[in-house]
């Protein structure tokens, strides 16, 4: 959009503001305000004025490095919503039906990112299995009650505190005769697989039981089958493949791939499932009332789906590999170098550039590296995974540079290569 045409549009919106504003104070105060304002579509540098740097991800969607940035279309979405109120259960609710119908579930609820919609699963999942159990009664009226939820020792994470806010433990499992008696307890509100756990090139694929069979033996006990997906988009069509393999619910983190929200997410699935967890999420008083999501990252997680759902699985991946090809060029030559790229077969699943080299050649070691970028102007942050052992899909060592590309700004392709190249070459 021009900047005659956002201005244009930004005018409309004051207009309309004050058309419905109803009292004379606010008409009177609100031009000179608007007058005083920076531009709408330009804002103030907070960033600057706090004092906080911005730095180029060459990382991809990390949390710690605010994920991803939003697309014109969906700040705008963004931006519009935060200028009038609406009823925050209704917004919920409509909001929650029409991304069920663009993605092929029954129903749909926008979170406070990933976690909180396996927080709000969990609490469904107990209440499903514990008839007369209210949304107030968790965590601390559990005793004698259903609150297993069973997990793959492989699948295994930090994010099972999102559960135990429910007041719900883990049962750990490794084999498939491990699974079958935990099912056979009755004791189990559902089942949590890690999606990215289950790499399928060998990589991380530690776990001994695969979804399909998974999906079997819960649905065989009537316990609810949650899938934590949340980095597993692009491609487009997982947003409907795993619930319609039967996983009756799976999260989704809107801020990595789907390019909404940072803080908001998806809890896909089961209409009955997603209707309780509804109920868990603000603005009620249950274990979710902490994760609460306001009117822009609703709107905003909608105008994502639809941004999603505009491209094909070939335009999701833009200039990815051209920017990898740029890279490659300015590095290529350095002695020790090679390159490789590779796509993670479920998490991030878009191209990455490995860059191998020999440090009793270069003359700089991987740490070096990473220091050397990082005080560069602007800072850059590389791939976690650069220094370490193969990890979901990435097969790194001690001395290989992992450079994710797609968080990647127009020019900053070259401004990485570059700095990649001097840091490289040091000795």
């Amino acid at each position: 959009m021009s900047s005659h045409t956002e201005s244009r549009a930004s005018s409309l919106s004051r207009r309309k503001f004050f058309q419905l504003s109803g009292t004379a104070s606010l008409l009177a105060a609100a031009p000179a305000a608007f007058a005083a304002a920076p531009r709408a579509e330009e804002g103030e540098d907070y960033y600057a004025k706090l004092g906080v740097p911005t730095i180029i991800n060459a990382a991809g969607t990390y949390t710690t490095m605010t994920a991803a940035c939003m697309p014109p279309s969906v700040l705008a979405a963004v931006q519009r919503a935060a200028l009038h109120p609406v009823r925050l259960h209704d917004l919920q609710v409509k909001s929650g039906e029409y991304i069920a119908r663009r993605l092929q579930c029954e129903g749909a609820i926008v979170t406070s990112g990933a976690s909180g919609a396996i927080s709000l699963a969990t609490a469904a999942c107990m209440q499903n299995a514990n008839p007369g159990l209210g949304y107030l009664d968790m965590p601390q009226s559990i005793d004698g009650r259903k609150n297993q939820v069973i997990v793959q020792k492989a699948h295994r994470y930090g994010y099972d505190h999102a559960m135990f806010l429910c007041g719900a433990r883990v049962t750990e499992v490794v084999t498939m005769d491990d699974y079958k008696r935990a099912a056979d307890q009755g004791n189990a509100v559902m089942t949590n697989f890690f999606n990215a756990a289950e790499e399928e090139d060998g990589i991380a694929g530690t776990a001994q039981i695969g979804r399909e069979e998974w999906l079997r033996v819960a649905h065989e006990h009537n316990i609810p089958c949650h899938l934590d997906a949340a980095a597993d988009m692009p491609p487009i069509s997982n947003l409907w493949k795993y619930t319609g393999m039967g996983f009756d619910l799976v999260a989704f983190s809107g801020g990595k791939g789907m390019r909404g929200p940072q803080n908001a997410g998806l809890l896909l699935g089961k209409k009955h499932l997603t209707d309780l967890a509804l109920r868990n999420a603000p603005p009620g008083d249950g274990v979710g009332r902490g994760m609460k999501v306001a009117k822009e990252q609703i709107v905003g997680m909608v105008a994502a789906v639809d941004w999603v759902l505009s491209h094909t699985e070939e335009s999701m991946q833009g200039d990815y590999q051209k920017r990898v090809d740029l890279i490659v060029k300015h590095v290529k030559d350095i002695p020790s170098v090679t390159t490789l790229t590779v796509v993670p077969k479920i998490a991030n699943h878009v191209p990455h550039l490995l860059i191998r080299f020999d440090p009793a050649v270069t003359g700089v070691t991987t740490q070096e590296i990473v220091a050397k970028l990082r005080a560069h102007e602007p800072s850059i942050e590389l791939n976690p995974n650069t220094g370490h052992k193969p990890n979901q899909g990435i097969p790194s060592d001690a001395n290989t540079l992992v450079v994710g590309v797609w968080m990647l700004q127009p020019g900053e392709d070259e401004t990485v290569a570059k700095a990649i190249r001097a840091a490289l070459k040091k000795a």
